[in-house]
C-alpha cells in the first residue's frame, strides 16, 4: 500500500503546478487515506479524477473546511392562543392588549379562532363569509403594533384605531394586498440559496437558507391562495403578518417580530376537513409549516367534533387521528434533496390549539355539584382529554400543561356564570362545563411558560394562552468547524468528479 501510494503521490507531483502543490498534494493524501479507511482500493484512474478536479473547487473546499458555518441554539418567545368566539363579529371597542399579553412582547404570535361566522348552511355549503377574519385581522394589528390609521390605506372606518371604530365591510383578500402594499414585498415560499445548495446538496435543505426577500417578488391574488405569506412591515411595526388563513368558521395567523421575518422559509398551508360526512370544513384543522432558521415548526389550529353524547369521545379521537394522517403539505422547496416535512409528526416543534371540544364525563346533576363547590380538580379528573390520553388512545407522546383554571365552556354571553339564575334551559341545550379549548405540544426544546385562561365574555368560551420558550436552531457564519465538515465537503467533491471510479 505505502509504495503504491509514493508512486500516485510521485505521479501527482509531476501534474500540479509548483505554486499549488502543497495544499493539492495534503488535499489528495486526505482522500486516499479516507478512500483506504473506508474499504476501498486506490488506483491510478483515482488521481486522474482528483487531477481533473479544478484548483478552484480545492481551494474551496479547503477554505469553507476552516472557515465555515457552526450552530448555536436560540430561545425564541411564543405566543399560542385558541378562542371559540360564537360567530360573533367584532366591533372596534374590543380590546385585545391584555389578551395578547403585549407588554411581554414575545417573538411569535400565533392566533387560531373557532366561529369566527356563524357554521349555518350558507357559509358551510355556499360561500364563506371572510368579513369578520378581515376584522379580527385589523384588532390583532391594533393591538400589536399600535394605533395606526389605516384608513388611507384599504380599512375604512370612521375613526382612528385609538377611538371606537366602526368597519365598513373590509375583504380578508383586501387586507391582505394592502399589507403587502405597506412595503411592497413578499415573503418566498422557499429562501434556500441555490449556489450554497450546489455545495452541499446532500445536507439539510433549510441548513442553507439565507434572508432572501426581494422587492420586486410580487404576486398575484391567485399565488395568496394557494399560499397566503403575505408580509406587513414598515417602520413604525414591531410585528410583520406572516400567515393567515380561513377554512368556514377557523381561522388561524401568525405574527412574527419584523426583524425575523427574513429567516422563514418554506411556509405552507394545509386544511383538512373533518366536518358533515367528514368532509366539510365546518369541522377540521388549518395547519402552518415552515422553517425557522434551522428548525422546522409546525402550528396546527383544530376544531373538533363536538358534542357530550357517551361516545362522542371517540369521534374526536377520530378528528386528530385523520388530521395527523391526511395532513399533507406542498413540497415547494427547490432542494431536490430537500427534507423539509410534509406530515405534521415529522417537524421538530410542534404546537397544536383550538376548540378540542373534549367534555366532562359526568352527569349534568354531579357535573353542576363540583361546579358549584369550585372543586375544579374533582371535576379535571373526569375530563376526556385527560383520560383518553392517559389511555394512549390520542395524542401520544404530546404534553400539556397543568391546568389551575376553571372550565372555559359554557357561558352565557356577557356572564361570569355557568347557570344563569331563573333561566330555565332546556334538555337539549344545557351544557355541562368543560376545558373544551385546550393547546399541546410535540417535540424537544419546548418550554411552556404559562397555561391560563382570559376573561373575556364576548363568546360563549373563554380564550386559553400560552406563552413557550421554543429551542431553535440558528447558523452563524465565519466560525471555524471540525474536520468532519471538510471530509464531508471532499467526499461530495470527489462523488461528483469521479463516481464511477470510485465506487470500483
Amino acid at each position: 500500500m505505502d509504495n503504491e501510494f509514493e508512486d500516485i503521490q510521485e505521479e501527482v507531483s509531476d501534474k500540479i503546478p509548483s505554486s499549488h502543490q502543497r495544499r493539492k498534494q495534503s488535499f489528495i493524501w486526505k482522500v486516499l487515506t479516507m478512500k483506504e479507511r473506508n474499504g476501498g482500493t486506490t488506483g491510478r484512474a483515482l488521481v486522474d479524477s482528483l487531477d481533473a478536479i479544478p484548483d478552484s473547487s480545492i481551494e474551496n473546499c479547503i477554505s469553507e473546511s476552516s472557515m465555515s458555518s457552526v450552530e448555536a441554539i436560540h430561545n425564541f418567545r411564543v405566543f399560542a392562543a385558541t378562542w371559540n368566539v360564537g360567530g360573533q363579529c367584532p366591533n372596534g371597542n374590543l380590546d385585545l392588549s391584555d389578551f395578547l399579553q403585549v407588554r411581554n412582547e414575545h417573538d411569535i404570535y400565533v392566533l387560531g379562532f373557532q366561529e369566527i361566522v356563524p357554521l349555518n348552511a350558507g357559509n358551510v355549503l355556499v360561500l364563506e363569509d371572510n368579513e369578520p377574519a378581515a376584522k379580527w385581522l385589523a384588532l390583532i394589528n391594533q393591538s400589536l403594533n399600535g394605533s395606526h390609521d389605516l384608513s388611507s390605506k384599504g380599512v375604512k372606518s370612521t375613526a382612528s384605531f385609538g377611538s371606537s371604530l366602526s368597519f365598513q365591510k373590509p375583504s380578508l383578500k383586501k387586507i391582505k394586498k394592502t399589507f403587502k402594499k405597506l412595503n411592497g414585498r413578499k415573503l418566498k415560499s422557499c429562501n434556500c440559496v441555490l449556489e450554497m445548495e450546489r455545495k452541499a446538496s446532500k445536507d439539510f435543505c433549510f441548513r442553507c437558507q439565507e434572508p432572501n426577500l426581494k422587492p420586486d417578488d410580487s404576486s398575484t391574488e391567485e399565488d395568496d391562495d394557494n399560499i397566503p405569506i403575505s408580509v406587513l412591515a414598515t417602520s413604525q411595526m414591531k410585528y410583520s403578518l406572516v400567515a393567515c388563513k380561513q377554512m368556514v368558521g377557523i381561522f388561524v395567523c401568525v405574527w412574527m417580530r419584523k426583524e425575523l421575518v427574513q429567516y422563514v422559509g418554506h411556509l405552507r398551508i394545509c386544511c383538512t376537513s373533518r366536518g358533515i360526512m367528514g368532509c366539510l370544513g365546518n369541522k377540521g384543522c388549518i395547519s402552518v409549516s415552515m422553517s425557522f432558521y434551522q428548525t422546522s415548526i409546525c402550528f396546527i389550529c383544530s376544531h373538533l367534533a363536538s358534542g357530550e353524547k357517551e361516545g362522542d369521545e371517540l369521534r374526536r379521537n377520530l378528528d386528530v387521528i385523520e388530521i395527523l394522517k391526511n395532513t399533507q403539505f406542498p413540497r415547494i422547496c427547490k432542494t431536490p434533496q430537500s427534507r423539509m416535512p410534509d406530515k405534521i409528526l415529522d417537524h421538530d416543534r410542534i404546537i397544536w390549539f383550538g376548540d378540542l371540544n373534549y367534555r366532562i364525563s359526568l352527569s349534568y346533576d354531579d357535573a353542576k355539584r363540583l361546579v358549584e363547590k369550585r372543586d375544579w380538580p374533582s371535576l379535571f379528573d373526569k375530563d376526556q382529554l385527560k383520560m383518553e390520553r392517559e389511555a394512549g388512545r390520542v395524542f401520544k407522546g404530546w404534553k400539556e400543561g397543568k391546568i389551575y383554571f376553571a372550565p372555559t365552556y359554557k357561558y352565557p354571553i356577557n356572564s361570569d356564570t355557568y347557570y344563569l339564575e331563573n333561566v330555565k334551559v332546556s334538555r337539549n341545550k344545557r351544557r355541562t362545563p368543560a376545558w373544551c379549548d385546550r393547546i399541546l405540544w410535540r417535540g424537544s426544546g419546548i418550554q411552556q411558560l404559562s397555561y391560563v385562561r382570559k376573561e373575556l365574555k364576548f363568546s360563549d368560551h373563554r380564550p386559553v394562552c400560552a406563552t413557550f420558550f421554543v429551542q431553535v436552531d440558528v447558523l452563524f457564519k465565519g466560525q471555524r468547524k471540525k474536520n468532519s465538515t471538510f471530509n464531508f465537503h471532499i467526499q461530495d467533491l470527489v462523488q461528483t468528479n469521479s463516481r464511477s471510479l470510485y465506487y470500483s
